[in-house]
């Protein structure tokens, strides 16, 4: 039996999501919570396999709650379920720890499987939330791996200065400028300073 523990700050939804889960032969409901700081001090109670985590709630919101259980209970495994279907918190919820993400306009099934799914160490996510993950992770590669001087001198190109002058402020040679340079445009795929600025703008925080 897989040991659930169901939070979110609406009792009607609580309910329902107790029946569904309590007519499930291989689930039982371990409790529920109305915010995260009930739902913290419930998981030390109750010891759940799966917790049901909602992401907007009074207190301590569903991001910051499976944040601290990843860090207090690295077991539990935490897949949220929320109307919320934008790429900011599903990033957010995931890089939190969470290992699964569903919304509430899924059938029962769907959140059935999900939860089975996350006791047997799967990740479940909404398409939505497959995307936004591929996507991130995409990014993320399209990204070169720049070193800290190398992101230095591509951010005063981006600010309009010349070798000299960017020698100067770093207090290297304008040998060195050149090198890193050279290197820098291999490493993001231009071949002149303006679609170096360009780039640095568009990828540098």
């Amino acid at each position: 039996m897989t040991r659930v523990l169901i939070v979110d700050d609406h009792a009607v939804v609580r309910t329902g999501l107790e029946r569904l889960l309590s007519a499930a032969e291989d689930m039982t409901v371990v409790g529920s919570a109305a915010d995260g700081e009930e739902a913290l001090s419930l998981v030390r109670e109750v010891a759940p396999e799966v917790v049901l985590m909602d992401l907007s709630m009074p207190k301590l919101d569903g991001i910051a709650t499976t944040r601290l259980l990843s860090a207090e209970a690295r077991e539990v495994r935490v897949v949220v379920l929320t109307s919320f279907s934008d790429r900011d918190r599903i990033l957010q919820a995931i890089d939190a720890g969470a290992v699964g993400y569903l919304l509430k306009d899924a059938e029962p099934h769907e959140v059935l499987a999900g939860i089975r799914a996350a006791a047997m160490g799967d990740s479940p996510l909404h398409p939505k939330a497959a995307s936004a993950v591929l996507n991130a992770r995409a990014d993320r590669q399209a990204t070169p791996p720049l070193s800290d001087r190398e992101r230095e001198v591509l951010g005063l190109v981006a600010a309009g200065l010349t070798n000299p002058r960017i020698a100067d402020q770093l207090a290297i040679s304008h040998k060195t400028v050149k090198a890193h340079l050279t290197n820098i445009f291999r490493q993001i795929g231009v071949s002149d300073r303006t679609q170096a600025a360009l780039w640095a703008r568009e990828h540098l925080d």
